[in-house]
């Protein structure tokens, strides 16, 4: 005792003072979850399954050709397999080659 006060406990195992209670419950290290799973990409409220890809979505919805498809999943391979987020010009037109196109007609002005 030091001035008519006790003595602070400084052993290791002693707790910090608790803060009074608002009587909110406490969240301390739990988070709410959100809406979107982010380890799987689900969204939670469509229930369980996988989920569409735009472009997918687009090419069975119609909005997209074969073509057009067959392109972005080409890209998109590329993308992954060589872990380039943005490929440049000219690996976008070795992709293009690979897919089977060549130059055969006259070049003509775009649209």
């Amino acid at each position: 005792m030091k001035d008519g006060k006790p003595a602070a406990d400084k052993s290791p195992d002693a707790e910090p003072p608790k803060a009074p209670s608002s009587g909110a419950p406490e969240r301390r290290g739990k988070r709410r979850r959100s809406v979107v799973d982010r380890r799987l990409g689900l969204e939670r409220r469509r229930g369980p399954g996988r989920r569409r890809s735009d472009e997918r979505r687009s090419a069975e919805e119609g909005e997209m050709t074969d073509e057009q498809f067959d392109f972005i999943m080409a890209i998109d391979k590329y993308k992954r397999t060589n872990n380039r987020p943005f490929p440049t010009w000219t690996e976008v037109l070795e992709i293009i080659h690979a897919l089977g196109y060549r130059q055969v007609a006259e070049p003509e002005d775009l649209k």
